[in-house]
């Protein structure tokens, strides 16, 4: 792990563009890259709002951070600012992990699983994950969060922000994470506040910190302040230009609208016992 101290980091504004799966075609490609080819940089579920809370949370100053999943790297510049003692990305996907680099650094983002890092155990003081979880099944969530327990230092901190639910059943909560991943064309398997709760604390973490918000990751007023004025309007702008990737827009619209009665986002912070 590098640890490469960043001093005085000025994150450049905007980050600049990438196509993450570009060899495939907008009816096709995920709806998170979807949305991150028509400009969208915030591909958080409670938006950089909640996020930098996290953030003010753990204190990132001065810290060894590993990222899980750095995706467009809006959170790593995020991360930059606030001048971690070092910082390294572990991206899945190598067109993201490109756009990342050029934020962080060639040499701080790492093309890799989440669930197998081989970084060194306790060398990180703070791990941040977001919108990774929610992607994976109940045993690959379990691998992933185990490796951030191992990568965490006695007394560090684990970070999730990940989409939320509550369903009356389990029948239900089934049937609306089919819907949504139907329309993003990708796993959602979220859980409920106590379901994220009760996964960190099953992996020996003590949960200190629990947020709670409204999931409206497409609303317009989300993407000005995400994205800005001019971020949003260039979104609409791109979006007026792709007639597949506008219906796959309006399906995932539809999709969270018809169930924002029971998402939520849900952002933890959780410690690794010092003992």
């Amino acid at each position: 792990m590098n640890h490469w101290h960043y001093g005085n980091y000025a994150p450049p504004h905007p980050i600049p563009p990438a196509l993450p799966r570009s060899d495939r075609g907008d009816y096709t490609v995920a709806g998170h890259w979807l949305l991150a080819r028509l400009g969208k940089r915030v591909l958080r579920p409670g938006g950089m709002h909640l996020t930098r809370a996290l953030l003010s949370d753990v204190d990132v100053s001065n810290a060894h951070v590993v990222e899980f999943g750095p995706g467009m790297g809006r959170t790593a510049a995020e991360i930059l600012a606030r001048a971690p003692r070092s910082y390294l990305g572990i991206e899945l996907d190598r067109d993201a992990a490109d756009t990342v680099a050029l934020v962080a650094g060639q040499d701080n983002v790492r093309v890799g699983d989440a669930a197998r890092t081989d970084l060194p155990d306790a060398s990180a003081d703070v791990v941040i994950g977001e919108s990774l979880l929610t992607m994976h099944d109940g045993d690959a969530k379990e691998a992933i969060v185990a490796e951030a327990v191992r990568l965490l230092r006695p007394g560090g901190r684990y970070v999730v922000h990940e989409l939320a639910m509550a369903p009356d059943t389990q029948a239900e909560a089934a049937d609306i994470a089919g819907q949504l991943a139907g329309a993003a064309l990708t796993k959602v398997r979220p859980m409920t506040v106590a379901g994220w709760e009760q996964l960190l604390m099953e992996a020996g973490l003590t949960v200190e910190r629990v947020r709670v918000a409204r999931a409206v990751p497409l609303a317009l007023r989300r993407q000005v302040v995400d994205e800005g004025i001019w971020g949003a309007i260039r979104f609409v702008a791109k979006l007026a230009r792709h007639t597949e990737a506008r219906r796959r827009v309006r399906q995932l619209r539809v999709s969270y609208s018809r169930h924002r009665a029971h998402l939520a986002t849900v952002g933890l912070v959780a410690s690794k016992p010092a003992g």
